[in-house]
């Protein structure tokens, strides 16, 4: 595997150390859980879904928790009290799993929905109004603009 000397941007950057973590994890893939399974999808302009591959378990048996920019899907499959049965094969994997998800800053979790064996996660992007651009007006030769001019 290669490794990535990500150290100059360091030097040249402020701020982004969390992107820079975050790369660096993406180059260890070799620890990625691959279980349960999902997809991601793009449903709007800024609008997501993610789908968990989630057979066997019910919605008790799921914890969706979002804590600074993580997104937390917790599986625990609770054993059956109620039916006592021998288990002569078992190819539906039912083990506990705990998949995290990076969320970008502004993405919020709408909703979420069990349906089929899949958990589906909505997800949507908002520009907060101090994020979003603005123009700054331009004085020249030392006179201020006529707005800055009725702001004051």
């Amino acid at each position: 595997m290669r490794q990535y000397d990500l150290a100059p941007l360091y030097r040249n950057t402020v701020g982004f150390d969390r992107l820079f973590s975050m790369l660096d994890q993406l180059v260890s893939v070799d620890a990625a859980p691959s279980y349960p399974p999902y997809n991601i999808e793009r449903t709007g302009e800024n609008a997501y879904r993610i789908s968990i591959a989630v057979a066997g378990f019910t919605d008790r048996d799921l914890t969706i928790e979002v804590k600074e920019n993580t997104l937390s899907v917790r599986g625990e499959r609770k054993p059956n009290e109620e039916r006592k049965v021998d288990v002569l094969h078992q190819g539906i994997a039912a083990r506990s799993f705990d998949r995290r998800f990076q969320l970008a800053d502004g993405v919020q979790v709408t909703g979420a929905a069990l349906e089929n064996g899949l958990l589906h996660l909505d997800l949507v992007r908002e520009t907060p109004e101090a994020k979003k651009p603005k123009l700054i007006p331009i004085s020249s030769n030392g006179s201020q603009t006529l707005e800055a001019k009725q702001a004051a």
